[in-house]
């Protein structure tokens, strides 16, 4: 294969479960061979009921995130409700899109709950949205998503569902040079959204 840009790699996941989404990502942040960050986060909330995960420049998924959450609080202030996720989605959508000619390098992975249950969509730096039942992007995807496509099934637990996002990373960490050194983790219910960090063991 041919030099690439030097874009930093990672492995990001997202997946419904029978009670909402999660979404998560490994915590390393590389430039080309060097490791330039073991704490780098890359799992956002956006809203009370929407997250996001990102994979690519850091600073593009920062800035990204800062606009949409903005855009999503004037929302509730204008119309005293949430957007629902499939809003949020597409709000993104239109920002990467406006900045086509010059894109953000970052692939997203938006998921939430709302009136019409939990949801998960997928964009690409234009801004195309895929709705899916289960994601992953970054570096590491290849090797995730055989894990993902192997064992993910319909209504599952919550357990059943964070174990296998667990099992996906860690096989992605093993075999993907530029993702490693831990898990950030959103857990997106009806009853809101809980974080957590964890060890890929």
């Amino acid at each position: 294969m041919g030099e690439q840009f030097a874009i930093p790699g990672a492995t990001t996941i997202g997946l419904l479960f029978k009670e909402g989404v999660i979404l998560a990502s490994e915590r390393r942040v590389s430039y080309g061979y060097f490791i330039m960050s073991k704490s780098g986060r890359k799992v956002f909330k956006l809203t009370d009921n929407v997250g996001a995960a990102c994979a690519g420049l850091i600073s593009d998924m920062q800035v990204l995130i800062r606009e949409v959450s903005a855009y999503s609080s004037l929302y509730i202030l204008e119309h005293n409700r949430p957007m629902s996720v499939k809003s949020v989605a597409k709000l993104m959508s239109s920002l990467l899109f406006e900045r086509r000619l010059y894109p953000m390098l970052t692939q997203t992975i938006i998921g939430g709950v709302d009136e019409g249950g939990p949801s998960l969509h997928v964009l690409d730096p234009l801004g195309s949205v895929i709705p899916d039942k289960f994601a992953c992007v970054g570096s590491g995807a290849e090797i995730a998503i055989g894990m993902l496509e192997a064992d993910y099934k319909d209504n599952m637990s919550l357990k059943e569902a964070r174990d296998l996002v667990m099992r996906s990373l860690k096989s992605a960490v093993a075999r993907d040079i530029a993702s490693g050194e831990g898990a950030d983790i959103l857990v997106i219910t009806n009853n809101g959204i809980e974080e957590e960090s964890a060890p890929i063991k």
